[in-house]
């Protein structure tokens, strides 16, 4: 009775294949959506200067660690060592030169392996995982890890 149930139910448990998790679809991420932040100043005594420290809002937060594909404008940082940044402006208009803030671009950090080689101001389309970065004020406030060109 009881004991040839759970015999029955062990027999059937072992032949039933176990599926194998879906991989969910990356998520469309605009530059609007990364301009769900806030910046207030912060004394960073390690240099001896303001910076601007991000708060994430909630659109953003929900994307933190997901899979995204994102379109922008390279900026080779150093192409030598594949230091590239995406941004939502050309070069000239960017957040280095042109007066954009912080939530307009991001660090391409680039899949193992690859070797591709931007110019400046090519428009891009890229997929990989989305980090958000408050504490390491030598990093960008969003990184684009294991980013991958798809277009």
């Amino acid at each position: 009775s009881l004991l040839v149930f759970g015999v029955l139910f062990l027999a059937l448990s072992a032949a039933t294949p176990m599926k194998k998790p879906v991989a969910l679809p990356a998520e469309k991420l605009t530059w609007d959506i990364l301009k769900d932040v806030v910046f207030k100043k912060k004394w960073y005594p390690q240099e001896s200067i303001f910076m601007l420290y991000p708060t994430f809002g909630p659109a953003i937060k929900k994307l933190e660690n997901k899979e995204v594909i994102i379109k922008g404008y390279v900026i080779p940082v150093d192409a030598a060592t594949n230091m590239y940044v995406l941004s939502a402006f050309p070069y000239s208009q960017c957040f280095f030169c042109g007066g954009a803030g912080p939530e307009s671009v991001m660090s391409l950090k680039p899949k193992k392996g690859a070797s591709h080689k931007y110019k400046t101001d090519e428009m891009h389309t890229f997929k990989g995982k989305l980090k958000l970065n408050a504490d390491d004020i030598y990093e960008m406030n969003y990184i684009l890890e294991e980013a991958d060109l798809i277009e």
